[in-house]
């Protein structure tokens, strides 16, 4: 299990619910690789096109307003993990190409 820093006060570690126990530190697997094999039971990691992270971590889709990170974690040193609210999830690379999935 890695180990989310929450950045939000009005939420705690429990609000990410079981998430934190599908990433492995000692995994080599990419973190959505992780998260698609140890969660098949919600659906694993389905990326979505036409979202956008802003240059604070914020994720943006079109007409929608921009939803703001609740927690944070690193895999790897490779990969930064942000989850927020409404179980949305992005898993960001060094080289600043990210995915996004829905992860309830």
């Amino acid at each position: 299990m890695i180990m989310f820093r929450i950045l939000d006060d009005r939420y705690d570690h429990e609000s990410l619910g079981f998430v934190p126990e599908f990433f492995n530190e000692l995994d080599e697997r990419k973190a959505a690789e992780q998260l698609d094999a140890n969660y098949q039971h919600g659906g694993g990691w389905r990326p979505m096109d036409g979202w956008k992270v802003g240059p604070v971590g914020e994720l943006m889709y079109p007409g929608e307003p921009p939803l703001q990170a609740i927690a944070v974690a690193t895999l790897h040193n490779e990969e930064i993990i942000r989850f927020y609210p409404h179980a949305w999830m992005t898993i960001t690379q060094l080289d600043g190409s990210f995915q996004v999935s829905r992860v309830d």
